[in-house]
This record gives C-alpha cells, sequence and structure tokens, in this order.
C-alpha cells in the first residue's frame, strides 16, 4: 500500500524546512490534546459519579414527597389539599452563571430555595395536615435537587461532546496529518539526495569532458 502524503509540495529546501516546522506542531498539537482528552474523561466520570447519587436522592426525596401528600389527602381530602395548593406563593429564584473546565463552559445554577414556614407558604395551620406540610417541604427539597442535577446532566453533555470532538482530533493528526507529514518530508529528503548525487555525476562528467580538451 503506498504511503499518503501532501499533493502539491515541490521538492526544495524551503519546502523540506517548512514541513518540519508543521510536523513538530503537529507532534506537539496532539500531545497536548491527548492530555486535554486524558484529563476531560477523568473529569467526565467524577462528575458521573455524582449524577448518580443526585439522580437517587431526586427520586427518594419525590417519593416520599408523594407519599406524605396522598397521607394528607387521606386526611383533608382532595379539594381542602387542592384549595392549599392554590394558596401556596410561588418562590423560586434561579440564577445561571457559567464556569470552564479545561476550555469546555459548562452551567453553574445558583438557586434561592429555602425551607418555608407554613404561614410563609400562604396556607393555615388550623385547616391542614401536618403530612401536608411534611409533603411540602419534599417537594421544596425536590425542585433545589432537580436543579442541581440539571447543572450536572448539561454539563455531562457538554463534556461528552468535548471528548468526541478532541477524540476525532487526536485520531486525525496520529493517523492521517502527522504521518502524511512524515511520508512528504521523507520523501523530499529522498528526492534532494537523489538530485545531490545527479548533480554530482553532472558535475563529474563535465570536469572530465573540460580535462580531455
Amino acid at each position: 500500500m503506498a504511503q499518503e502524503m501532501i499533493e502539491g509540495i515541490n521538492p526544495t529546501r524551503m519546502e523540506l524546512l517548512k514541513l518540519k516546522d508543521r510536523e513538530k506542531l503537529a507532534v506537539k498539537g496532539h500531545s497536548l490534546l491527548k492530555e486535554k482528552r486524558n484529563a476531560l474523561i477523568m473529569e467526565f466520570f467524577n462528575i458521573l459519579e455524582r449524577v448518580k447519587g443526585s439522580r437517587e436522592d431526586v427520586e427518594k426525596t419525590l417519593q416520599e414527597a408523594y407519599k406524605d401528600l396522598t397521607a394528607a389527602q387521606i386526611v383533608m381530602g382532595d379539594l381542602a389539599v387542592k384549595k392549599s395548593a392554590m394558596s401556596v406563593k410561588e418562590s423560586v429564584e434561579v440564577d445561571i452563571d457559567s464556569r470552564s473546565v479545561m476550555g469546555v463552559v459548562v452551567p453553574v445554577i445558583d438557586s434561592d430555595i429555602h425551607q418555608r414556614t407554613m404561614v410563609e407558604r400562604g396556607y393555615g395551620f388550623l385547616d391542614t395536615s401536618v403530612k401536608l406540610d411534611e409533603a411540602a417541604r419534599k417537594f421544596e427539597e425536590s425542585v433545589k435537587l432537580i436543579i442541581e442535577l440539571g447543572e450536572i446532566e448539561k454539563t455531562i453533555i457538554l463534556l461528552a461532546g468535548e471528548i468526541e470532538s478532541t477524540k476525532r482530533r487526536v485520531n486525525a493528526l496520529e493517523h492521517i496529518i502527522i504521518p502524511k507529514l512524515e511520508n512528504t518530508v521523507k520523501y523530499i529528503e529522498m528526492r534532494l539526495e537523489e538530485m545531490e548525487r545527479e548533480n554530482f555525476v553532472r558535475l563529474k562528467m563535465i570536469k572530465k569532458t573540460m580535462e580531455m580538451e
């Protein structure tokens, strides 16, 4: 199988020097990209562990919240629970910022969610069950956990995309660009050596001809 080379390159010393510089840059770039890829993969798996724990926390808290809500519906009745729910004031404030992980911009979400009293939520103590208050508290906690989970999952998606892109660039350098540069450099070096030998033979022939005259 013929070795692939860069097309349209003239076998001159100037081109040889340029190609050697490009080869050095490509090798250095390949090394840096491999380091970046490895660091991104480590970060990816570290965050992946957080996702598993975060999802489990969300599922557990939501299950407990729905269990308390069901208990409240049994004690208070559906209509009373709905009436209390309608009186609850919305109070979720979310601030979205960003940070850089190896050049990848990922979200940082800050949510202002705190546990509130029954009065702060907007319903009274006398006409509600303690289970409703427990359900409300756990739903508030769930919202905070879901926001945190969203931040982590979005970060994982962005990191996975950058890892894939970096892997493609590493492979392109390793299997296509660097081999082509190396093959072209070798070809030019061989051609220059051949040209030098041809010139040497030509000069010897000219010298011999001049001596015979």
